[in-house]
């Protein structure tokens, strides 16, 4: 049975408001910009959102009001913004977000032991660090939001090394994984080429998973290499055909990142009244991808297109 949808069929069946998603890529590489387009869209808000090492695509699920809460390790728009505008407008000024700092290291090993069906994973990383002495959420906080662990971590002796401790972190119960793959299948089989990050485990630990891809093909032709795939249809619940579905991040071995895009960004989130309009303009008011995907241009995103050999565009102006 194909599992090909629209993205506003496979955000309004599968994420609900109070939802815990996960989003793949790594800041400004292979972001599903498209699926969290859609997501702003319909307004699907009181989400809480396993960051890792995010980017723009979270910021503007924060600045549009839709985010309650977040573990982090990072967010910027890099070579942009050295930390993403509405992110610090909600902590700093408006106190609208709760949020938690992890290493990146912690959490992608917190995804992993998720896609195992383990309730948390044994890390040293984060030990005699300001990431263990200081709480973003008070365990207070945390008995108000049911989505969230009850503890940031717990700290023991190693069973197995007498006098050596150990720091148990909570793995994420993910809802909702978004992910965006250069090449997709029907039955939702998927191939991600070139750095997979967390995308792997997210897909595999959350209950349902939505896979945007720049291309379509048939069930027959991706089974021809098989060890090229990275997820069976077995954990995809839905799969949106979106070329650029990631713009303006990069994606390996497809398209370079925009830099009109993220260059424009960083000026529209200084303000919440210029953010609005942003969204109004590139979000709310245009009909779906291929609209959004009109207002940059053709001529423009096909000069996004990597040379090959290289995997990127030489001579890309990137400020």
């Amino acid at each position: 049975m194909s599992k090909v949808v629209s993205a506003q069929e496979a955000i309004s069946t599968y994420l609900k408001p109070g939802d815990m998603i996960a989003i793949g890529g790594f800041v400004t590489n292979r972001r599903p910009y498209g699926l969290v387009r859609e997501i702003i869209k319909q307004r699907i808000g009181n989400l809480y959102i396993e960051g890792g090492p995010s980017g723009g695509e979270i910021d503007m699920l924060i600045g549009a009001g839709l985010v309650t809460a977040i573990n982090i390790s990072y967010i910027a728009n890099s070579g942009f913004s050295q930390v993403c505008r509405r992110f610090r407008n909600a902590i700093e000024k408006e106190h609208s977000l709760l949020f938690e700092d992890y290493s990146l290291d912690v959490q992608t090993i917190a995804y992993h032991g998720a896609a195992l069906g383990l309730s948390y994973m044994p890390v040293k990383n984060m030990l005699g660090t300001d990431l263990e002495r200081k709480w973003g959420i008070s365990e207070e906080e945390r008995k108000k939001h049911p989505k969230l662990p009850a503890k940031k971590f717990v700290i023991q002796e190693d069973p197995f090394d007498p006098g050596s401790k150990l720091c148990l972190v909570p793995t994420p119960k993910i809802d909702v994984a978004l992910v965006h793959a250069q090449v997709a299948s029907p039955d939702g089989t998927c191939r991600i080429n070139g750095p997979q990050f967390q995308d792997m485990d997210i897909a595999m630990a959350a209950k349902h998973t939505i896979i945007s891809a720049d291309r379509i093909v048939s069930d027959d032709e991706i089974r021809h290499n098989p060890e090229l795939n990275t997820l069976t249809g077995l954990v995809v619940d839905a799969v949106v055909p979106m070329a650029f579905g990631c713009h303006p991040s990069q994606c390996f071995g497809v398209h370079d990142m925009d830099p009109r895009f993220f260059i424009k960004y960083e000026q529209v989130s200084k303000s919440g009244e210029a953010f609005d309009a942003f969204i109004k303009e590139y979000v709310d008011d245009v009909a779906d991808h291929n609209e959004y995907l009109d207002k940059w241009g053709a001529s423009n995103l096909l000069n996004l297109r990597v040379q090959e050999g290289v995997g990127y565009v030489p001579g890309l102006k990137r400020k």
